[in-house]
């Protein structure tokens, strides 16, 4: 399945399994998403996503977005679209 680049994780909240993603392309709730790092590789559905704390459905260029995860993710890694 061809990816596309979408951000990269700036912060993670282990307490509540939430990544902070800053984005370099636009991300919509819904959309497939793999994490890539040294020691991270997993795919997942975005679930949810927000942006200073409120609820949103999408995420622009720019932005940083706070996005609940399935595993572990570290500083670094990479975000990208599954198409």
């Amino acid at each position: 399945m061809p990816e596309a680049r979408v951000g990269e994780v700036t912060h993670y909240f282990t307490n509540i399994s939430v990544a902070v993603l800053d984005l370099r392309e636009p991300l919509r709730v819904g959309e497939f998403i793999r994490i890539v790092g040294n020691q991270t590789d997993f795919q997942q559905t975005v679930e949810s996503m927000q942006v200073e704390h409120e609820d949103v459905e999408e995420g622009q260029p720019g932005q940083e977005v706070a996005v609940k995860v399935d595993d572990r993710v570290r500083p670094g890694d990479e975000v990208f679209r599954v198409e």
